[in-house]
């Protein structure tokens, strides 16, 4: 196959828009292969299925039996509501269009298929109940609940953790979450005006920040440092 048929049969891709970003799914990629290689095999196995884990392997051949590529999967079971019943065939669906994207085929924005990130997207989402019942897997504090956690460790998560749904777990249950970068620069504003403020009206720091349970201007939130602002700026009159 010349990467001129590729591309050409790429082209007939019909993509997904997720959250702005266009993906193939596995079906369209599959369509793509039987054009290219209508003799082709598309081989899959179950590598492990252990404690509601299933792990999948898939192979890609061509009309001679050569390997062309191959792609694993992870899904796990209840971790979406369609993986409550369908998470092995999820997982496997997931490892063939990950395996044809290895071959090129669907590849223009990117290697996972339109299936496999909305299944990301929804192992993402969790409930208040399960915000409120989850405990830490990890580190010095495993086994603790969100809110039995220090609040500057609940902040190093915050800053350091690459964890959607971790992160997501701790808005639901203590509030705080990583600002955008437009609330950031609020942030710092407020932050520069309000001290600006108290040390031009004398206002005792430490005080003020008792009255707002925190121990600096920087663990406050943006709702916080407004309230602030706007206490400040009434003193003024």
């Amino acid at each position: 196959m010349k990467y001129l048929d590729l591309a050409i049969a790429n082209e007939q891709i019909k993509t997904t828009d997720i959250k702005g970003k266009d993906y193939a799914e596995v079906n369209q990629r599959i369509k793509v292969f039987r054009m290219l290689y209508p003799n082709g095999t598309i081989k899959t196995e179950m590598i492990s299925n252990e404690n509601g884990v299933c792990i999948f392997r898939a192979e890609i051949l061509d009309n001679e039996g050569y390997l062309l590529a191959t792609g694993t999967a992870y899904e796990k079971e209840n971790s979406t509501f369609i993986n409550k019943t369908s998470y092995i065939e999820n997982c496997e669906t997931s490892a063939v269009g990950r395996a044809l994207g290895m071959c090129g085929i669907g590849i223009d924005t990117s290697v996972a298929s339109a299936e496999e990130v909305q299944n990301a997207i929804q192992n993402q989402e969790v409930t208040k109940e399960e915000a409120d019942n989850y405990t830490l897997e990890f580190g010095k504090h495993k086994g603790k609940k969100i809110n039995e956690l220090p609040n500057d460790y609940i902040d190093w998560l915050l800053d350091n953790s690459k964890d959607e749904k971790l992160l997501k777990i701790i808005e639901l249950t203590t509030g705080k979450k990583l600002p955008s970068e437009e609330e950031q620069q609020e942030m710092n504003k407020l932050i520069i005006d309000n001290s600006n403020m108290m040390f031009e009206q004398g206002t005792d720091r430490e005080e003020m920040m008792k009255y707002f349970k925190v121990e600096s201007d920087r663990d406050m939130t943006l709702e916080q440092l407004k309230e602030l602002n706007k206490i400040l700026k009434g003193r003024k009159k």
